[in-house]
């Protein structure tokens, strides 16, 4: 899940194919977006515009070592096993922490949310917001 900032003058669509390109080094057209999930608001005063893209099978990933510390290919069956969202309580926050059990750890939102959302609307066709699942206090920065 590439990420970064809208540059002046673009769109986050345009934003989501640079980022795709710089970051992990596969080149995609406008034509490969497949859609675009909700918003996602985040404690550091950031607004995340997931940007869904169909790069086929066949791409290969070029990391950008000043960008990238680590990429991992997770099969989408992993989003729909038991136990996908994890939700919990804070003393902190009324809203549920929401959490996804991926590659031996806890990937938490805003990566989480925005993972569930692509899980109900994409793989089990339900629609679902998530902006109101909570991020762990260590991300309120």
């Amino acid at each position: 899940m590439p990420g970064g900032r809208v540059d002046p003058g673009e769109k986050a669509t345009e934003a989501a194919l640079r980022e795709l390109e710089e970051e992990v080094g596969i080149k995609a057209r406008a034509e490969s977006i497949l859609g675009l999930l909700d918003d996602y608001p985040t404690r550091s005063g950031f607004s995340i515009s997931p940007v869904i893209v169909w790069c086929g099978a066949s791409n290969e990933l070029v990391l950008n070592d000043a960008e990238v510390a680590e990429a991992h290919l997770v099969p989408l069956t992993e989003l729909v096993r038991p136990g996908v969202p994890r939700l919990r309580k804070i003393p902190q926050s009324d809203r549920p922490v929401i959490s996804i059990p991926l590659v031996g750890t806890q990937v938490h939102a805003p990566t989480a949310a925005v993972l569930y959302q692509f899980r109900e609307v994409a793989l089990l066709a339900r629609s679902t917001r998530v902006d109101h699942f909570e991020q762990p206090v260590f991300a309120w920065k």
